[in-house]
This record gives C-alpha cells, sequence and structure tokens, in this order.
C-alpha cells in the first residue's frame, strides 16, 4: 500500500486556509492575554499555540487501521458538506473503504484530553459534558455518500460551549476541550462507524474529512474561552481565582 495514498489534507487549500487564519486571528487577539489564558486552560502558553498547531498539520496524516469489504467506492473528488469543501481521495490499492485515525483530528485531542482530566481533575464534569456533546452530535451527523461521516461545522462549537459554560462557568476552558474533542469523536465519528459500509467512501477517516473542522474549532473555543475566564494577578504575583474570591 502506497504511503502517500491515505496522507491527505481532508479539506481544499481554500477551506483549509480558512482554519489555518482563524488560528492566526486568535493568535492576534490574545497575544496580551495568552500568559493568563495558560494558567485558565492549564498548560503553557506555547503549548497551548504547538497544540493548535499540530492539530493543523497532522491532519494530512492518517493511521490506518482497517480495511472493510470491497465495494464500489467514489474516488478523486470534491464535496460540498455544510460549506465546507472535503477532499475524497485517489486511493488504487484497496477497492473497498479504509478506516483510518486522523493525527490532527483525533490522536492528537484525544492525548490532550486524558492530560486534562487527570491534570485538572474533571473526570465527573468531562464524563458527564462529553456524554451530552456525544449524545447531540450523533443525533445530528449524517453519513455523506464518498466522505463518511459528518456534522455541520459550528454545532459542536455551540453546543461545547453551552454545555462547558453551564457545567464548569470560569473554569469552562478545559472541560471545553475534553467535551468537544471527545464528544464530537465519540458522537460524531466512533457511534456510527456501522453507517460507513455502502457510503463509497475510499476512506473513513475519525476525526477528519467531516468532523475535523468542528473538532479544530473547539480546540480554538477553549483557547478563547481561557483567554475570557482566567485567574487574575495581584501586585505580589499571587495567582487568584474570581469565581473565589470574598467579598
Amino acid at each position: 500500500m502506497p504511503f502517500n495514498e491515505y496522507q491527505y489534507l481532508p479539506l481544499t487549500l481554500g477551506d483549509f486556509a480558512i482554519l489555518v487564519l482563524i488560528y492566526l486571528g486568535v493568535l492576534i487577539l490574545l497575544v496580551s492575554t495568552l500568559r493568563y489564558a495558560s494558567l485558565s486552560l492549564g498548560i503553557s502558553t506555547g503549548t497551548a499555540l504547538l497544540l493548535l498547531l499540530a492539530s493543523l498539520v497532522g491532519s494530512y496524516f492518517n493511521i490506518t487501521v482497517t480495511h472493510l469489504p470491497p465495494e464500489h467506492v467514489i474516488s478523486n473528488e470534491i464535496r460540498d458538506v455544510y460549506g465546507m469543501y472535503w477532499v475524497i481521495p485517489r486511493v488504487r490499492s484497496y477497492p473497498g473503504t479504509t478506516i483510518v485515525v486522523n493525527i490532527g483530528g483525533a490522536v492528537i485531542p484525544a492525548l490532550m484530553s486524558l492530560y486534562l482530566l487527570f491534570a485538572r481533575h474533571l473526570w465527573i464534569k468531562g464524563i458527564i459534558a462529553t456524554a451530552i456533546v456525544a449524545v447531540v452530535l450523533h443525533l445530528l451527523a449524517h453519513a455523506v455518500p464518498g466522505i463518511g461521516i459528518a456534522v455541520p461545522i459550528f454545532v459542536p462549537v455551540v453546543v461545547t460551549a453551552a454545555v462547558a459554560l453551564v457545567l464548569a462557568g470560569a473554569n469552562a476552558a478545559p472541560l471545553a476541550y475534553i467535551a468537544g474533542s471527545m464528544g464530537t469523536l465519540i458522537g460524531a465519528d466512533l457511534t456510527n462507524l456501522s453507517k460507513v459500509r455502502g457510503l463509497g467512501a475510499p476512506v473513513a477517516s475519525i476525526g477528519g474529512a467531516g468532523t475535523f473542522d468542528g473538532i479544530f474549532l473547539t480546540g480554538i473555543l477553549a483557547v478563547l474561552l481561557a483567554g475570557l475566564f482566567h485567574p487574575y494577578h495581584d501586585a505580589t504575583g499571587d495567582k487568584h481565582d474570581p469565581t473565589n474570591a470574598r467579598p
């Protein structure tokens, strides 16, 4: 199996450039508050930015998991799904659907979510928030011929923001990352894998085509929430949490 067959950008260059511009816009917007944002999110400023950048770069790479029985597949096309143009790659080595895991849209977010669950002790709220997001996205996700499973681009962001703010308030940033990433992966991709067969998709990517944009934007949301709700510092440099401030 040629290596390059399953390594490709899930979006067209134009739509991928939009995500890059959003990333740069957030970087510029939060340049003065990134230090405090990192305190709220639970990771350093450099790590937060590198994490988002790694998700963008990692979206090109996929890990092959399994192959479904041979069937006629759609190849080398562009599909408009919810206003985003997704790439259907040209794959010749296997006449059926190949299930892959996207590095930038699944592996990196999953590892980061596990870290935040341990580091911020968000197991209960994390499970509840992830379950809510997963249920909503499972109900809204649908199968797209040639692509796999897709969800409306802004739905993961809106649902995640609402759930994180209600459950965590000023500590919504890490919960938003966890629930948005894992809720989308579980609710949209993993629980709908049974629908992939028969779609004629040469590659069905978990965290890739159809859901990568939503997962990436929930990462952006987490950083934005961290910039809005962050601990403040007094003249001595001591950190304070405004949610615990005494009257």
